[in-house]
């Protein structure tokens, strides 16, 4: 309780945070949290709380949160229905009625515009996230007049939340900042498998800053008797409290169930299920009758569902009910719920149910749902739970149709996961079913098309090509070829994002573009042509501007706007390839007009991303950045954040905010979904987000993420070369060259087996490498190692080869390098001249130059390297550039005006390595720089014995000869020298003293 409230207490204070809380069934975690909200009500807190079921039971999603919505429409129905995505879980909400089946593609000749419709799963989480954030600073009831309220949100049993409801809850846990708002999350750790899907979350929120847990264990051996004690309603022997506090293995509900049961009758039961059964055994043969009934629904069930299937299976209901409710066994939960007092109280009467009597009550249980459906006219829910109940009871004609719809129900609330889980129960039941009695129009190709679909938007992209693959050899081209060129479509886009799979959806497109190919004008025909056309611009351009003009003409014959604006964007992307920037940036433009007006989301998101793309190849690095802070405000209002070109929207707009400076802004872009997806998806974004780690001068984080990375390097070409650049980068700050030529060869190697190419990754990365070589020979100059120093060399001049030879490919758009690849050729190059000294500040003025088309913080890199080469004169005293070896007040002046500049950028970043190395540069240059501010990472790792030791080692030293002069033994010289030789990552005493020179913690004059 003290760590609740004390979480509480922060969260009312403005800083948000959520506990999760776990421990074994019947340990106290409900009893806990419902203190908690007592407390929490009593300080004026807004209480929220749902619970989650067991998935098979229902599998009604969003089912905790549903319940919040509920409380939270009585407390304020406006702010709600002012959401129109949270209305979509209220109980009783109908589901809008289709103006065609999903069951079968429209018509061939229906001309009107189908708007693209995905699910709207963000927009969900965002209503619900932003109406709980404006909850807390609305005035409280209970708190001080005029003052804001926190909200305490509690969700329980989450080992049985269903995937939406895990995506929910990561969504929200990962955004808590400054909100007064506390969540607490329970759930049963003695039901987490080892393949448990809660484990994933678990693994995932645990690392949130905001996020503790609270792990509730049983009661030791005195605290179990002090709990029985307590419960004793009438005095206990000694030997009775000792059974009970044993027996119960320090858990309070076993203890109190146990303590119940010695109570009311004679000895002790053997286990807990006894006891709980026992309990019932008590009750009128027609309320034990009752409870055995209400098992079968689940842990809760609806008053009027259970009167109804009593009535039908003949059980007395409103005295059994009372009993029950008097006896603690039921209870009333939400006025129209009853609720069994503890799920394994439920589960132990389900167990001992004979088989033919569950078939017979689930089989009860269905019928009553049929009627209601049939009452309602749908309410959500209820085709899941008949699904569930026919299954049961053996109806596998009814649990097939089912199913169907319960997938269909899921897509419509935004649960891909869910509406996946059903229609795959429904392929199970494909088979069992008579072809006559099954549902009407509705091929098995056809269910595995849509299982394809909800598996690529539930964030699993291998299986939703499995399940293509699986519709290709199920549909008859011979019966309908354009159904037929629908699925080969659907089979072709799912393989799209798969590495390596390019050639197999290339014949999947073109085996559709057969079957339709003499065919009239059509929806489909024209979506053929249009994903043809993106297929096959890679490959044959002339072709693919083919199928991109046939595509708009069918389009435009039809009426389906969707496919036009995609062939239009592909027409674009052609016209680049071309040269033709203007006809280029017209029909990308016209694309996202066209894919607003029909609706058509993906499309505009893929034209706006190739747009944007556009800009920042030719070097606007302001126009990219508006350009892609559109597309992700555009994917964010239409639920599409996560959709394939929402994501790819996401990742630019970090890089390109990285590189104009915004890096609060690519640390945003940067945060992981709240939503479960892939694993390449957060991979990526993990690498991305390593940038400003690295730039920030978090390298312990950077060096742990882009290890973990190297095991994802399979999965996309981003995921190698964000994850490399900022690897390589990191070890060359922290002096660590050996690593990073390391890393540049191992990714090169990697680059050359796979077969892919990436030019302008390649000369970032070698420019890196050039770094580590400068950083290489110059220790082996200090360790006198001629031929360590011409190894470097060598292998400098290898890579600025290896960069020249990469940049005569240029750009798909151009033909040429453009501005960011100009720029990191001309850094390889000035860093190649430092191979054998300071540098030439030519070479670097070259490349602050080229760094000018908006790369701040690097434009600021080169500016430091730069005043260093004009330095060359006044730090060693050699290696200085002709042109100013007779004038170095000149290169001084020079020198401090791009310090000033580079710290300025430094600052405003928040970039504190880089601030850090112009403070030092200054120091050694003995130069006063206006506005520098202390480093503020630069401090001292060395104790004073360690300095004293490492100074006179740096004087050539012996081990015995340190000790002689420090008065300490060899043995206690040898544990400064390792525990150095450790903080510098150093692997003999010869290169800590260098390392220690080139991080600025020796003076010259040591060595």
């Amino acid at each position: 309780m003290a760590q609740l409230r004390a979480a509480l207490a922060r969260a009312d204070s403005g800083t948000a945070g959520a506990v999760v809380v776990s421990g074994d069934a019947g340990v106290g975690k409900s009893r806990l949290l419902d203190e908690l909200a007592a407390y929490a009500t009593e300080r004026g807190a807004l209480v929220l709380s749902g619970r989650c079921l067991d998935v098979g039971e229902t599998g009604l999603p969003y089912l905790p949160f549903a319940e919040v919505i509920t409380q939270l429409q009585r407390i304020d129905p406006a702010a709600v229905a002012a959401r129109p995505a949270l209305g979509r879980l209220l109980p009783g909400s109908v589901m809008p009625a289709r103006q065609e089946p999903m069951t079968a593609s429209p018509p061939p000749d229906r001309r009107v515009a189908q708007p693209e419709r995905d699910l709207t799963q963000l927009q969900l989480f965002d209503a619900l996230f932003n109406l709980l954030g404006e909850l807390a600073e609305q005035p409280g009831g209970g708190g001080t007049p005029g003052q804001s309220h926190c909200v305490l949100l509690i969700v329980e049993d989450m080992h049985w939340a269903d995937p939406s409801t895990r995506d929910l809850m990561s969504f929200l846990l990962s955004r808590l900042r400054t909100q007064r708002l506390l969540i607490v999350a329970s759930y049963r750790s003695d039901d987490l498998h080892r393949r448990h899907p809660l484990r994933r979350l678990l693994a995932e929120i645990v690392r949130l800053p905001a996020v503790e847990r609270l792990d509730l264990t049983p009661f030791n051996a005195a605290d179990a008797r002090q709990f029985v004690v307590a419960l004793a309603e009438r005095p206990m022997t000694e030997d009775l409290i000792a059974q009970v506090a044993e027996r119960s293995e320090g858990n309070a509900f076993f203890a109190e169930e146990l303590m119940d049961a010695c109570l009311d009758c004679d000895g002790v039961p053997t286990g807990l299920a006894d006891v709980l059964l026992s309990r019932i055994e008590r009750l009128s043969p027609s309320t034990q009758a009752l409870v055995r009934l209400a098992s079968v629904a689940g842990r809760r069930v609806q008053h009027s569902r259970l009167q109804g299937v009593a009535g039908r299976v003949g059980v007395e209901f409103d005295d059994a009910l009372r009993e029950a409710v008097q006896h603690n066994v039921l209870q009333v939960d939400r006025a129209d719920f009853y609720a069994f007092r503890h799920a394994l109280l439920r589960e132990a009467v389900y167990a001992d149910l004979l088989p033919g009597e569950r078939v017979r009550l689930h089989a009860a249980y269905a019928q009553q749902i049929a009627k209601q459906i049939a009452e309602t006219g749908g309410r959500r829910g209820l085709a899941a739970a008949l699904a569930h109940h026919s299954l049961e009871s053996n109806d596998l004609v009814t649990a097939l149709d089912a199913s169907v719809r319960a997938g269909s129900e899921a897509m419509d609330v935004g649960a891909p996961a869910e509406g996946l889980r059903h229609v795959e129960q429904a392929l199970k039941l494909w088979d069992a079913v008579s072809p006559e009695e099954r549902p009407a129009g509705l091929g098995e190709y056809v269910l595995l098309r849509r299982a394809s679909y909800l598996a690529d938007k539930a964030g699993e992209p291998e299986r939703a090509a499995a399940f293509a693959r699986s519709a290709v050899a199920q549909v008859d081209a011979a019966l309908d070829p354009e159904e037929a060129a629908e699925t080969y479509r659907r089979l072709a886009q799912a393989l799209t994002p798969l590495e390596n799979r390019q050639q197999e959806s290339l014949d999947a497109i073109e085996h559709a573009w057969r079957l339709v190919a003499d065919r009239p004008p059509s929806r489909i025909r024209s979506w053929v042509l249009a994903i043809r056309a993106a297929t096959l611009r890679r490959v044959d351009r002339q072709e693919a501007r083919i199928s991109a003009e046939a595509a708009i003409v069918d389009s435009r014959a039809v009426g389906n706007g969707g496919a036009e604006a995609d062939a239009l964007a592909t027409l674009g992307l052609l016209d680049g390839y071309r040269g033709e920037v203007e006809a280029s940036i017209r029909h990308l433009s016209e694309a996202i007009g066209r894919a607003t007006d029909a609706e058509a989301y993906n499309t505009e998101l893929r034209a706006r991303y190739f747009l944007g793309m556009h800009s920042l190849d030719v070097g606007k690095l302001d126009d990219a950045v508006r350009i892609f802070d559109d597309g992700v405000e555009r994917a964010k209002a239409n639920g599409m954040t996560w959709s394939s070109y929402g994501l790819e929207l996401r990742m630019i707009q970090m890089i390109s905010k990285y590189a104009s400076g915004d890096w609060d802004g690519a640390e945003a872009a940067a945060e992981p979904p709240g939503r479960q997806v892939s694993d390449t998806v957060l991979a990526r974004l993990a690498a991305g987000g390593s940038f400003v780690m690295v730039g920030r001068g978090r390298f312990d984080e950077a060096d742990k993420l882009i290890k973990e990375l190297r095991g994802h390097w399979h999965r996309d070409l981003e995921i190698v070369m964000y994850s490399s650049y900022c690897g390589a980068a990191l070890y060359v700050w922290r002096g660590e060259p050996e690593r990073t030529a390391g890393l540049v060869n191992d990714v090169l190697a990697w680059l050359d087996k796979s077969g892919v190419q990436w030019h302008l990754g390649v000369i970032r990365l070698v420019a890196w490498g050039i770094a580590a070589q400068v950083m290489l020979a110059h220790r082996a100059r200090l360790e006198r190692h001629v031929e360590s120093e011409n190894a470097a060399m060598a292998e400098g001049d290898r890579l600025l080869a290896l960069a020249a030879d990469t940049a005569v490919h240029g750009l798909p758009w151009t033909g040429e390098l453009g501005p960011e690849g100009r720029a990191w050729l001309a850094f390889g190059k000035a860093e190649h001249t430092r191979l054998t000294g300071a540098g030439d500040p030519a070479a670097w003025q070259a490349a602050v130059r080229a760094f000018g088309y908006g790369d701040v913080y690097l434009q600021a890199l080169a500016r430091l390297h730069r005043a260093e080469a004009l330095l060359g004169t006044t730090v060693t005293g050699k290696d200085a550039a002709p042109d100013h070896r007779e004038d170095p007040a000149l290169a001084r002046d020079e020198a401090i005006a791009e310090l000033v500049a580079a710290n300025q950028v430094a600052q405003r970043l928040g970039a504190t390595p880089l601030a850090a190395a112009v403070a030092e540069l200054a120091r050694r240059g003995r130069l006063t720089v206006p506005g520098l501010a202390p480093a503020r990472d630069h401090v001292d790792p060395f104790t004073p014995r360690e300095r004293a030791v490492l100074t006179l080692v740096a004087l050539g030293r012996t081990n015995r000869q340190v000790g002689e002069e420090l008065y300490i033994s060899e043995k206690t010289v040898s544990v400064h020298l390792s525990r150095i030789m450790a903080k510098l990552g150093a692997s003999r005493r010869a290169e800590a003293v260098a390392t220690a020179y080139e991080r600025g913690l020796l003076e010259p004059s040591a060595s």
